[in-house]
């Protein structure tokens, strides 16, 4: 189980909107549950919550269709949790419910949510991560864990190697953010998992912030006959909040980084994402930032499980900061507070922007978002218009835009590790860029490679 998820400090509390749905108090839960949800401040319930939890408390699947912020990780925790209390399960009993989640990150942000809402019962609760002793977790799920919060493979992992490990009453399988579970490469232990599971007498809950062939095909498979479809969008609507003010900037290649610069240092005291897309562009630009003091914490997937862990943590619980990651980081984590997304380096698919700028203006707040693109990328406007997703062109005078280019060429001349860093983070830039879909657009044979 993760020791780094149970030392760490809890964010403050959390704050429903004043003119949200029903109350919590509405529900029929028990006490301990109705207590800790008015101790994190929850009082009324979102759209999500509101349609999904009564299905939910009276037994039925649900395949719920809800983006990111829209508050369905406590619309499945809170029928999750009832239904092991209920049913007064016991470490002996073994496993009642596993959620299951696309990232390391996401999983231990649900298991911090569980964890406090369960904290007024005695039912057992526990994490289940690659890059975690696999022996630890192992000796737990022996003694009995009720509620599993993991990612795919190191479930899968357990269900076929860990002998002792009961899970025979299961009553509940959750599957969250679906599709990003697919897209990562899941789709064949999902399969697997579902084939091992027990079937007969379990609910199950889906949930995806979009439905592609491969959610409905993990649907069919998951899900019992006559699930109810949950759907809590508004296609006629934007696709990001209207709190949300997003912008694009026209930027040429060699002056993409001096802009990066400028604006940084006059955002020191806000909270910051910068997005990449690559490991290697996230690793070099957060040691030449850091260099030239620009302070920033980076996150990747080439981090091992600890640091990744810390440093979430670190910024998650920061009053202002700037955070460099790929896209890792853009689904689903619970992040406050966030003032501005910066995507660097575009992303291919509107869906990506979408879930990226899903970071800030959450829960009401506002925020704001700006995407770097060079004149050859101004054809990726149109898809996003087509995604109903508005941007306004921001314009940054030339004069205000810090000139350290000189500076910045004799560091990497001098430093050895920069330059090689430089080097990396170059060619993974190059890489990603020619794995785009959308060629037309971009198109990696119309990058200035001299500048």
């Amino acid at each position: 189980m993760s020791s780094e998820a149970s030392t760490s400090k809890a964010a403050g509390k959390k704050t429903a909107p004043v003119d949200g749905g029903a109350p919590f108090s509405t529900l029929e839960l028990s006490d301990g549950l109705h207590k800790a949800l008015a101790e994190q401040g929850y009082t009324t319930m979102k759209p999500v919550q509101e349609k999904t939890i009564p299905p939910l408390m009276a037994g039925k699947d649900v395949l719920g269709a809800a983006r990111t912020g829209s508050g369905k990780t406590l619309a499945f925790l809170i029928p999750a949790i009832e239904l092991v209390v209920r049913l007064k399960f016991k470490p002996r009993n073994g496993t009642g419910v596993i959620i299951i989640s696309p990232t390391r990150e996401l999983a231990i942000q649900i298991f911090e949510e569980a964890r406090t809402l369960m904290s007024h019962h005695s039912q057992t609760i526990g994490l289940l991560l690659g890059g975690n002793n696999r022996r630890d977790e192992a000796e737990k799920l022996i003694k009995g864990v009720n509620i599993i919060v993991c990612t795919p493979g190191r479930l899968l992992d357990h269900l076929q190697n860990t002998k002792g490990f009961v899970f025979r009453n299961l009553k509940a399988l959750v599957i969250d953010e679906a599709d990003r579970i697919m897209e990562v490469g899941f789709e064949e232990e999902m399969k697997r998992i579902v084939a091992i599971l027990p079937n007969e007498g379990r609910q199950s809950m889906l949930f995806s912030a979009t439905t592609t062939t491969k959610v409905e095909d993990l649907a069919r498979i998951s899900l019992r006959p006559g699930a109810i479809h949950i759907d809590v969008e508004d296609h006629s609507a934007a696709s990001t909040v209207d709190t949300l003010a997003q912008g694009y900037v026209v930027c040429p290649s060699e002056r993409r980084f001096l802009l990066l610069f400028t604006f940084l240092k006059k955002n020191l005291k806000k909270k910051v994402i910068v997005f990449f897309s690559s490991c290697n562009s996230v690793k070099y630009h957060a040691e030449l930032l850091n260099y030239i003091d620009i302070p920033v914490l980076d996150l990747h997937g080439k981090q091992k499980q600890q640091k990744r862990t810390s440093t979430f943590f670190e910024f998650r619980n920061a009053d202002h900061g700037i955070l460099l990651c790929t896209d890792v980081a853009a689904r689903g984590l619970d992040i406050p507070a966030v003032d501005w997304i910066v995507q660097f380096d575009p992303p291919d698919d509107p869906r990506d922007y979408i879930h990226r700028v899903g970071r800030t203006a959450r829960a009401g707040k506002s925020g704001k978002s700006l995407l770097f693109l060079l004149e050859s990328e101004l054809g990726f406007l149109r898809y996003l218009a087509d995604a109903r997703v508005p941007l306004n062109e921001y314009n940054f005078p030339a004069d205000r835009i810090a000139n350290v280019q000189s500076q910045l060429e004799k560091l990497l001349t001098k430093n050895y590790y920069l330059h090689q860093s430089a080097r990396e983070g170059f060619r993974s830039y190059l890489q990603s860029y020619a794995s785009y879909s959308l060629k037309k657009i971009f198109d990696v044979k119309k990058l200035d490679l001299v500048k």
